[in-house]
Order: C-alpha cells, then structure tokens, then sequence
C-alpha cells in the first residue's frame, strides 16, 4: 500500500477495533490457522473481521493460514516508535479545579440551550495538547492554545489560561455534571503522569460520510435526504443513531466504519 489518504483511514478504521486489534497482535509472532483466529474473535464475526484487516492490507490468507502483511508489520513497528517517541511525562503536572461557573448566558445557536463559562486552576498551558488523546472527539488548536472537546451536542473549549467555555447544555445542573467529568478525567490522566499517545489526525470529507449511508432517503430521521443529514451531521447537529436505517443488520459495517470517521468529524 502506498500510505495515501484513503488507505490510512482503512488502516485506521481497521486498527480501532479491539478485536482486531488483538488478532493483528496476535499474529505479530507468527502465521495461525483460521481455527486459531476464530477462537479469539469467534466464528460469527470471523468473516467479518478479516475482511475488514484484509482490505487494509494488513493480513495476508492463504489455504487457511493467516498471516501479517509486510505492511501491516511495518505498521505495528512503526507505531511502537511513535508511541515511545510522543508518550509525555504529566509528572510536574498538578490536579486541577473547576471553579465555581460564573456566567450563563442562552446558546446562541440555540436559545433553548445554554451557553456557560468557568475557571480552571491551575491553568494547564501545553498541557492542553498532550491531553487531547483522551477525548474521543478532542481537538487542540496551537493558534488558539485551546482544546475542544465534543459530547453528543455539548461542545467544551478549554483554554490554556484556565477559561472554560460550554455550549450546548440544557441547563446549569447539567454543566456542573459535565465540568466535573472534565475535571476528573484530566486529573486521572495526571495521576498516572503519562498522557496515552496522540491519535492520528484523519481529515473527514463529507462525501466519506454519504458513501458509508443508506442512501435511502427515508426521512425518518427529519431530514429531505441523506445528503441533508450528511452535512448537519458534519456540522455537529445531528448524531447517528438518528438514522434508523443503520440500525438494521445489513448496514452493521456500515455504522461501524460511519462511528469511527464520527470521531473525527
């Protein structure tokens, strides 16, 4: 494989899995018959499983015997450098504190929603952009020195002086509940003094989205059609489990590889 974009959303969609995973790292020693592969992952989803790391061109099959590709080992050696490399010390890190929430204002993009504003001590500066693996749908900003981070409509920026900024919520309860999950996910992170390594950055097309929908254009979620959906789902304004079609068996990798581009959408 050549490493071009659309390849490495393959790889990257195939390596999100923990399944796979474990039958990428299981093959890492050696060649394995399909009985063996089967008694990780099970027979139902075999099938499955091993087309998806096939079309990735991380596995190689032959008369019943699995194998890793060349590619794939090289992926596997690559990203253990990678690891090792970008892996950052959280040590000197201190916990931190939400503050009392200091201003709540009607969302502006939705005046039903509430937009909201706190403080958090000590400000975490650089820390921000070490931190952003553990969200799955964080995002920092160099220019910004900010890091936001997306929960189904909730959108958090926090920023390195120490300001936090929430949109989205329904009412002040619910910010408090989201600014404590903040706080405590961040200070777990601390504790342990090492932060999980960066996530490759995937650029989302919106076409990359309609091609993995039903293309039904059944308008059960509200929308005229999937294209329409595509773009408010891109826009962060509608989620997947609004589309019932996907919900159905024949769509089952369809949603999967339509959840794993979401996260970084």
């Amino acid at each position: 494989m050549s490493g071009g974009t659309s390849e490495t959303k393959l790889v990257n969609f195939a390596m999100a899995n923990k399944a796979r995973r474990r039958i990428i790292n299981f093959l890492a020693n050696g060649a394995r018959d399909v009985e063996e592969i089967e008694g990780l992952v099970g027979k139902k989803t075999l099938d499955f499983h091993m087309k998806i790391l096939q079309d990735a061109g991380l596995v190689e099959l032959e008369e019943g015997t699995v194998k890793i590709s060349e590619y794939g080992r090289n992926f596997l050696k690559n990203k253990k450098e990678r690891e090792t490399e970008e892996i950052k010390d959280l040590s000197q890190a201190k916990p931190v504190e939400i503050v009392e929430i200091r201003q709540v204002l009607p969302c502006i993009a939705d005046s039903t929603k509430l937009r909201v504003a706190a403080n958090m001590v000590p400000p975490l500066g650089g820390t921000l952009k070490i931190l952003e693996p553990l969200f799955p749908r964080g995002n920092y900003s160099d220019r910004k020195d900010s890091l936001i981070v997306q929960k189904g409509e909730i959108m958090t920026t926090i920023y390195g002086s120490g300001k936090i900024v929430m949109r989205m919520v329904k009412n002040e309860e619910e910010a408090k509940k989201e600014l404590e999950s903040l706080r405590n996910t961040i200070n777990e992170a601390i504790k342990k003094g090492v932060a999980p390594p960066p996530r490759e950055k995937i650029k989302v097309e919106l076409m990359d989205i309609y091609n993995h929908l039903p293309q039904t254009n059944c308008q059960e979620c509200g929308e005229q059609g999937c294209y329409s959906f595509t773009i408010r789902l891109m826009a962060g304004q509608v989620s997947l489990d609004m589309c019932t079609q996907l919900k159905k068996p024949d769509y089952a990798t369809n949603l999967e590889r339509l959840q794993f581009l979401a996260t970084y959408i």
